[in-house]
């Protein structure tokens, strides 16, 4: 075997004078008196350098020497709502990202009312956006900003959508089926090409590789991966040298086995039984061993869940579950179990996400057995590429 908006009222953006509170908005953004990101495990800028290219030999102080050049480049960061957070710790990862705030608001009619402030201010500087595409009803009011931020005369524009929603619709079984994953590439490929050319487009592990095709030749998709993160924390753990990895499906032996083949593998498959679908082992053995389930995204968790299962009445010793992407529509997340130490049978001993899905993080802090991941070092290494 191959190893929900806030809102908020907007100034009308006729053309006047630049008023205190615009120039107060436009001001870099401080960080919050406390760490917001308490009870979150990060890790240092470092690990998110595994695969990027960039090598660890130019850290210093734990911030990447790009940053730290003659002509290193600055990044003024702009970001919606729900991706504040995790804006903030970004930009607490090097001090060559600056906070951009923008008004959002709504008209009576329910319309998007939207303002950048001091928009002069970035003519000539990178920008980039922190995106999350976490409904269908946000979408809108960010592609707004998404398609205006590039035509304000910026030196280069970035978009940074850690999750890319539709991407597990990306094929057509039947006739008249929409692959919204494809429609949504399209979309995002129509963003205004700014002064230094194309957009560049950041995601994490997409959900099947071949959707880089969708994208058009105005983006220029950069695909990240969480896993780094993972086997990061994985060196942590006491029983680090007994860890297995386990995939509940080939899809997701394909998708990331290359990351992970310094580990023993395990490889789950589904079967039909009738109407259902049954998990069985394929290949590898967990006995005795810490089994941890890898995927690139999670929804009703009913899938883990039985490979969990499966894996306990096969031997392992404990189960643990890792995914970039903690969807868990209808609080799905409350199906997962701590096992308090009493072994795989009784639940997982770790799950692990990352904090591509903003309310998830909100839902799951301080939950057992989850832990979020943070991917603001690897989004800080990704801008400045």
């Amino acid at each position: 075997m191959p190893q929900v908006q806030q809102s908020v009222e907007a100034a009308p953006s006729s053309a006047v004078a630049p008023s205190t509170a615009d120039a107060e908005a436009s001001a870099p953004i401080p960080p919050p008196p406390t760490d917001i990101y308490a009870g979150i495990s990060t890790i240092p800028i470092s690990a998110s350098l595994i695969g990027s290219g960039v090598d660890a030999n130019d850290l210093t102080g734990g911030v990447c020497s790009l940053t730290d050049r003659p002509h290193k480049k600055q990044v003024c960061l702009f970001y919606c709502d729900e991706t504040e957070e995790l804006a903030r710790r970004i930009a607490a990862e090097t001090d060559s990202v600056e906070l951009k705030s923008i008004r959002w608001g709504t008209f009576a009619d329910g319309f998007p009312n939207l303002f950048v402030p001091n928009a002069h201010g970035i003519r000539g500087q990178h920008v980039a956006f922190l995106a999350s595409f976490s409904s269908p009803k946000v979408i809108f009011e960010q592609l707004s900003i998404i398609y205006a931020l590039p035509r304000m005369f910026v030196a280069s524009f970035t978009l940074v959508l850690p999750f890319f929603p539709t991407g597990t619709l990306e094929r057509m079984e039947d006739e008249g089926d929409i692959a919204t994953a494809f429609t949504l590439a399209r979309i995002l490929s129509n963003i205004p090409i700014s002064r230094g050319g194309p957009t560049s487009l950041v995601i994490f592990d997409i959900h099947a590789l071949q959707e880089r095709f969708y994208f058009g030749d105005n983006v220029l998709p950069c695909f990240e991966s969480g896993i780094p993160l993972l086997k990061h924390r994985l060196h942590q753990l006491p029983d680090s040298n007994n860890v297995t990895i386990a995939f509940p499906d080939e899809g997701a032996w394909k998708r990331f086995y290359k990351q992970l083949q310094h580990f023993p593998m395990v490889i789950c498959t589904k079967v039909r039984d009738g109407n259902n679908r049954i998990v069985k082992l394929k290949e590898g053995d967990p006995t005795g061993r810490h089994v941890v389930i890898v995927d690139d995204l999670v929804q009703s968790g009913g899938t883990l869940i039985e490979c969990q299962k499966l894996l306990a009445n096969m031997g392992a010793t404990k189960v643990s579950a890792y995914v970039t992407h903690g969807v868990f529509p209808k609080r799905s997340w409350e199906r997962f179990v701590h096992d308090n130490g009493e072994g795989a049978a009784h639940g997982f001993a770790h799950f692990w996400l990352t904090d591509s899905c903003a309310s998830t993080v909100k839902d799951v802090r301080g939950v057992e057995p989850f832990e979020v991941l943070s991917l603001a070092g690897s989004i800080a290494v990704a801008l400045h590429i």
